[in-house]
């Protein structure tokens, strides 16, 4: 229903929504890949009555509401947000009969949320004097002061507060990203119910406590994303197998099998699956379903991250190829699949590759994807740069030598990006390092045109750069890089070895297997680039909540991340 203009305290005159501009922003969050509006009905872990669906759903909405030229008012998402598909009813300490709905209460507390009011007494003068919004809330008349304050301290449970006042800093942040005018600033910290005030001496127990509420709230977020088709009636609870993943992922070389019979008597569950049975179940999922589960998870981890001022979501990308230890067994009928080293040796290995945030931000792997053989190094930065520039404002691209490709490089400046490439030397730069070694000259620029075919050609600089403490005497002294935004991003490529040291402890994260199946060996790549990443998330969360400040040396351990998830995923 259209309705007409009204006056909002300190705002002037706002337009409400009408059907068009709400038709809008839904089309646009229908058409975005990766997200899903309700959450509820994307995973089997949320129902109706999820707090943490509605929380994330807010934020969905939120985040393309304001966006939207005729929505300049945080009071307008407020009032028209839908939430008849909500089933408060969980939440609602009530039993009797009640003269107000709670999504008419919801909508209402939320209000006063987002205005920072302390008291019942402001929320309740306010409609008083703007009709309209006390109409578009649901109430025929101005409610009493201590109904509301019997409603919010006793008929609300505690964790239907803590939603209020989440999806209130979730709405006043992405509303304040928008440029939309708020009525307070948000405070930019994970808040938490009846928190008592913080130590601010960063001991043990300190991080290892706020660890444990922040993995909580991460696991609880993160890990609906992934979903089994396994039908209705199952007796094991679906997060029982995302448990047992991430058990695997406690201790080096750990299979299913071992892992699924320690975990018996490690999980507090009464039902826990049998290892193939777990095995069984990945297999099911195609690599296509694996990576938007994935993609998906790490959406809503963006979102928990990107709340804080000490996330820096645009920057700098890494992309790279690992490869699993060398395969030893038969390989016949899967030779597109377990495909030679990147060393160009005899052996023979599974090999995946990622893109991940470096640089300033929290290294965060964006996407993973299996490399097969026939792919070209094209297709696949083609395709990670999808994934990332989906996610995060892509500024700078970092990769290998193996990817100094002219195609590579036009495409990526194509997209209006800039890239730092180590450039493998040909006869002509060893010849250019030759006479820089003869002129004792340590750096050297010059500009390069690289033949793409048919007349066309990419421009780029070449950069010679000597090396401190070479153990060579001769050209290999010097690396040459290409990049095609001038030297002045040469110092960024430093910030590749983080794709490295996060190779490192994502093996660290894998369960071990002896297993062909090319599905179920990328899930396990996945699931533990997903483990680093929440570990990452983590440790700035607790930085942020006990500091206000974030170092990229962690304070929270990797270990203890995956022992508190492993405690925490049990949402069931």
């Amino acid at each position: 229903m259209e309705m007409s203009p009204y006056t909002s305290q300190g705002h002037g005159v706002l337009v409400v929504p009408s059907d068009t501009s709400r038709r809008d922003v839904f089309r646009r969050i229908a058409q975005r890949p990766h997200v899903d509006w309700p959450a509820y009905d994307a995973t089997p872990l949320y129902d109706q009555s999820s707090l943490t669906a509605l929380i994330e759903d807010f934020r969905t909405v939120s985040g393309i509401w304001f966006e939207h030229s005729a929505h300049n008012s945080v009071e307008g998402l407020v009032c028209q947000y839908l939430l008849s598909y909500v089933e408060f009813s969980p939440h609602d300490q009530y039993s009797g009969p009640t003269r107000y709905e709670m999504p008419q209460l919801f909508r209402a507390f939320l209000l006063k949320e987002v205005y920072g009011w302390d008291h019942e007494t402001a929320l309740v003068e306010y409609l008083r004097q703007h009709s309209e919004t006390r109409r578009s809330l649901g109430f025929d008349s101005v409610p009493d002061q201590s109904t509301l304050w019997r409603s919010w301290n006793e008929r609300f449970s505690a964790k239907l507060r803590e939603t209020v006042e989440r999806t209130a800093r979730t709405t006043l942040i992405n509303a304040q990203n928008a440029g939309v005018a708020v009525p307070r600033d948000p405070e930019r910290k994970l808040q938490y119910h009846n928190e008592e005030s913080m130590e601010t001496d960063l001991d043990d127990q300190t991080i290892l406590e706020e660890a444990a509420k922040i993995s909580d709230h991460v696991s609880r977020v993160v890990f609906p994303s992934f979903s089994l088709d396994r039908g209705d009636g199952c007796e094991i609870h679906e997060n029982a197998y995302w448990d047992l993943q991430t058990y695997l992922g406690l201790r080096e070389r750990l299979a299913a099998n071992e892992g699924a019979r320690s975990f018996v008597y490690e999980s507090t569950r009464d039902r826990t699956p049998l290892g193939h049975a777990h095995r069984g179940q990945i297999r099911n999922l195609s690599i296509e379903q694996v990576r938007a589960m994935y993609r998906q998870a790490i959406t809503r981890l963006l979102n928990e991250v990107a709340e804080t001022e000490q996330f820096f979501r645009a920057g700098i990308v890494a992309i790279d190829i690992t490869e699993a230890d060398p395969f030893t067994g038969n390989r016949t009928g899967h030779e597109d699949e377990i495909i030679g080293t990147k060393e160009k040796t005899d052996e023979y290995a599974y090999q995946w590759a990622s893109v991940q945030l470096v640089g300033n931000a929290v290294p965060l792997v964006l996407d993973a994807r299996p490399v097969r053989k026939g792919e070209t190094r094209l297709e696949i930065v083609e395709d990670l740069l999808d994934s990332a520039e989906e996610l995060v404002h892509v500024d700078n691209v970092l990769m290998d030598r193996e990817f100094d490709s002219q195609h590579i490089l036009e495409m990526i400046s194509q997209r209006g990006l800039s890239y730092v490439v180590p450039k493998r030397m040909q006869t002509s730069e060893k010849a250019q390092a030759k006479r820089l070694l003869q002129r004792d000259q340590d750096r050297y620029e010059t500009d390069r045109k690289l033949h793409l075919g048919k007349n066309e050609w990419h421009e780029t600089t070449l950069i010679y750069r000597r090396k401190e403490d070479s153990e060579h005497d001769d050209h290999r002294q010097y690396s040459v890089f290409m990049t095609n935004r001038g030297s002045g991003h040469l110092t960024e490529y430093g910030y590749r070895w983080e794709i490295e040291s996060g190779y490192r402890s994502i093996k660290r994260f894998m369960a071990a297997t002896t297993s062909k199946n090319f599905g179920l060996r990328f899930f396990y790549f996945a699931f533990a680039c997903l483990l680093y990443s929440i570990w990452r998330a983590v440790d700035l969360l607790v930085q942020v909540e006990l500091t206000g400040e974030y170092e990229h040396s962690p304070i929270v351990t990797a270990d203890n991340t995956l022992t508190l998830l492993k405690k925490e995923t049990g949402i069931g």
